[in-house]
């Protein structure tokens, strides 16, 4: 495990010291994740940093108001209820001195147009559209920040909880890059302690061997 430990060091934080990051070592971390994987080298990115705390507020203040306004035109009470229970975790970056909003932009996958033209591959073509390769870039990408973090000494987390909310986020920080739309809320910051994570699956309940 000793050359994995890079891998095995990385917890969602969702506590975080008031203590700043210096730009120089959030550069360093964001250029760091820029060099994961990407489908046909696409690198459809693009990052919002927000050191405003302010602004980090008026962002958890639109989720919050969103989350409201869905949870109001629900008929189940339960799911009402638990639907604006869990919100807290869309909006505990404001919590983080520096708040990282990852843009994507979309990418044509290998297959799609060819098969578009075609008929008898609508199977193929959903599967193709549900795994969004353009998605797994940004996988890539952000888990290549959260290691990049953790190798330095910081804390981060991967937030998508509050991805009903995208329009009303972009609005506020005025963001109108063309083509591009939120994909994730990634916190950063020095880890208030103490740091832990869920255990995981045993490896064998999750691997198939073919021999």
């Amino acid at each position: 495990m000793k050359n994995l430990d890079f891998i095995y060091n990385r917890h969602s934080v969702r506590k975080f010291t008031q203590d700043d990051i210096p730009m120089e070592d959030l550069k360093k971390i964001l250029e760091a994740s820029t060099y994961c994987c990407s489908a046909k080298n696409a690198q459809n990115w693009h990052f919002v940093i927000i050191k405003n705390q302010d602004k980090a507020n008026q962002l958890a203040k639109a989720i919050e108001e969103k989350n409201t306004e869905i949870a109001n035109q629900l008929q189940d009470e339960k799911q009402k209820i638990a639907f604006k229970k869990f919100v807290r975790f869309a909006t505990f970056f404001k919590d983080a001195p520096i708040t990282i909003l990852v843009y994507c932009s979309s990418y044509v996958p290998t297959g799609l147009k060819e098969m578009n033209i075609l008929e008898g591959y609508e199977e193929e073509l959903k599967h193709i559209v549900e795994m969004s390769p353009q998605m797994q870039n940004i996988g890539a990408l952000i888990q290549s920040l959260l290691l990049a973090a953790t190798e330095i000494g910081y804390g981060a987390s991967w937030i998508t909880s509050g991805n009903y909310a995208s329009k009303e986020i972009s609005n506020v920080i005025d963001f109108k890059k063309e083509g591009y739309s939120l994909a994730a809320i990634v916190p950063i910051g020095v880890p208030q302690p103490p740091i832990k994570s869920p255990g995981r699956k045993p490896i064998e309940d999750v691997i198939s061997i073919i021999e």
